[in-house]
């Protein structure tokens, strides 16, 4: 769960430094711009690279509660983390963007959709599929898990695994229709697929000839006409 709270001391941007120019003059100091989102306000910041990578790789990852402290002053702002940009081609934040909420309602997310254990169907020479890697859900700030875990004990050739099939979590909604919403499936591979429609074939073959002879059979019936 997301209940860890990091403490983050960030300083606060002028309008002298929104400016494209002066964002790569704050990169090159080590500086990362970003901005706090709450209710009624908006407030441009700047935070060390290495304070926000602290903040955001703890156990809670990206769903840690955040305490944004402007420099100068005491007061926290709970937050979470909203959205971040990368880095193009070499892969570092570039932005941030953090949410102020309220510790005692309830908020959305997606969180991460984690697989553990072994299928069956996989041993059996199945093909795994994964088909949601997200899932939406709301809860309180402290408690967003870190992940969604789904066991793949039970999941045979042809099998599939649902949101319903996931187990309740205290304190979490999910948000997605739990019953439309395929997580995972295990389907055969495509050789044996086509060695049964081979086999298929071959058997309504058979049974074509079969009756194919029983009619030419009924023609020789002595009292036939003709």
């Amino acid at each position: 769960m997301s209940g860890d709270r990091i403490r983050l001391e960030v300083k606060e941007r002028d309008a002298d430094s929104l400016g494209s120019r002066r964002v790569r003059r704050l990169r090159k100091e080590g500086l990362i711009p970003g901005v706090l989102y709450g209710k009624g306000h908006t407030r441009p910041l700047v935070v060390g690279e290495r304070d926000l990578r602290a903040a955001l790789t703890g156990t809670s990852g990206l769903h840690a509660i955040v305490d944004v402290v402007f420099d100068g002053q005491t007061t926290p702002h709970h937050a979470v983390l909203k959205d971040y940009q990368r880095h193009a081609v070499r892969g570092f934040i570039t932005h941030i963007d953090f949410h102020e909420v309220r510790l005692d309602q309830t908020i959305q997310a997606s969180v991460a959709v984690h697989l553990v254990g072994e299928s069956p169907g996989v041993k059996q020479g199945g093909v795994l599929q994964q088909v949601t890697r997200e899932i939406n859900i709301e809860a309180l700030p402290g408690g967003i898990p870190e992940h969604i875990e789904i066991d793949l004990g039970g999941l045979e050739i042809g099998g599939t695994l649902r949101l319903e099939d996931i187990a309740a979590i205290a304190g979490v909604t999910f948000l997605d229709d739990v019953h439309e919403t395929v997580i995972v499936s295990c389907t055969a591979p495509r050789g044996l697929t086509e060695a049964e429609e081979e086999a298929d074939a071959a058997l309504a073959e058979a049974a074509s000839e079969a009756s194919a002879a029983d009619d030419g059979a009924g023609s020789d019936d002595p009292d036939s006409e003709g």
